[in-house]
Parts: C-alpha cells; structure tokens; sequence
C-alpha cells in the first residue's frame, strides 16, 4: 500500500479540501508577530467633529467662492488646520491615513459627501472629465449639519 495515504495524501488536516468550517484556511492566516502597526482607532466623537469641520469648510467654498475642491486639496486644508497638534513625521502620516478614511466613509457609508467626476452641466460645452483618482468633493444638498 501507499505510505502517504490515499492518492498521495496522509490525511486532511484542515478539513474537506482544505477548508475549516466552510472558511479556507492558510499557514499566513496565523496571528502576526508583534512588530505589526498599531490599529488606526477613531472614536466617534471624533470622528463627528473631523466631518463637521470638512462639512463647514466645503460649505464655505461652495458658498463663498463658488469653487470646488478636489480630494487631495481638502486633505491638505486638513492637515494645514491640526498642524499644531502633529509632532512628528510619523503622527503626520497617521492623521493623514485616517483623515483618508473618513473622507472614504464620508463619501461611500454616509454618503454626506459626493464624489463628482464630471464638472458643468450635461450637454453643455463647459462639461468637464475629471480623470485619475482626485475627484471634486461637494456635501450632499439633503444633509443638514447637526451641531
């Protein structure tokens, strides 16, 4: 007989064809060692008055200016507006990460900000393709700002 079991298999550890209760389950899926990043924590709180201020300031443009700001543009105004409390090139990334991640849920979950790709009205002559991964932002007409 075969020594390593049937068809050249000793046996199944993981269960049916590799998968532990419906799940697949790898040798990398074990915890990583404890050199890993800290998770990115926000708590709600914060997380209200870093989209309250967006809200405002986008809000202010729209109003004042007429003008529009594209992703990178109001994250840079973000980070402009905290850099006093930013110490050192590291925290600075981090702020910039998680201000990524309310913006991204601001726009995607909540759905408080829109993304526009296109600028002017359609049919016009001044509609406006706006390519690559820096879209404008505007606030949502129907959201009113909760104080």
């Amino acid at each position: 007989e075969d020594q390593d079991g049937m068809n050249g298999h000793a046996g199944i550890p993981n269960g049916i064809n590799g998968h532990v209760n419906g799940i697949h389950a790898h040798a990398e899926d074990s915890p990583k060692d404890s050199t890993s990043k800290p998770a990115l924590r926000l708590g709600f709180s914060e997380y209200r008055r870093m989209s309250n201020l967006l809200v405002q300031h986008l809000r202010k443009m729209e109003d004042e200016d007429d003008s529009l700001l594209k992703r990178n543009e109001l994250i840079n105004w973000y980070l402009k507006e905290i850099e006093s409390e930013i110490e050192s090139e590291e925290e600075l990334i981090n702020r910039k990460q998680v201000i990524e991640k309310v913006i991204h849920r601001l726009v995607h979950y909540d759905h408080i900000l829109i993304e526009l790709t296109q600028s002017g009205l359609k049919g016009s002559t001044e509609e406006v393709e706006v390519t690559g991964v820096d879209p404008y932002l505007v606030v949502n007409p129907n959201y009113v700002l909760e104080d």
